[in-house]
């Protein structure tokens, strides 16, 4: 009879708070999870959006005559765009076909002089 009293007690006490929602306590153990949540979001997610924005915008502002840099280093003049494609014209008599997604930057009229 005194283990029916102390399970009957045990039984009312823990439904009562625990199983029916998020009592003061589990709300404040979610606080350190949001704050690392917003601390990805800010130092991983959102800049890396951002940058995906300035590359689409390089990549539609690109027209023939822009002299750009690839991903790989490469220096040359665009000659002819394509729909996923770009050619460049790295030396006198060379032109190189790669992707769109390769044009890392394109460059000022100041840094042609240093070459």
């Amino acid at each position: 009879m005194l283990m029916e009293s102390i399970a009957g007690a045990q039984g009312t006490g823990e439904g009562g708070s625990g199983a029916g929602g998020l009592g003061p306590g589990g709300l404040l153990s979610l606080v350190p999870f949001l704050l690392i949540f917003v601390l990805f979001y800010f130092l991983l997610i959102r800049p890396q959006q951002q940058k995906q924005k300035q590359q689409k915008a390089l990549m539609d502002a690109l027209k023939k005559g822009d002299k750009v840099i690839t991903a790989s280093g490469i220096w040359g003049t665009v000659t002819n765009l394509g729909k996923e494609t770009v050619t460049l014209q790295i030396a006198d008599n060379t032109k190189i076909k790669l992707q769109r997604e390769q044009i890392a930057q394109v460059r000022g009229d100041d840094e042609d002089k240093d070459s």
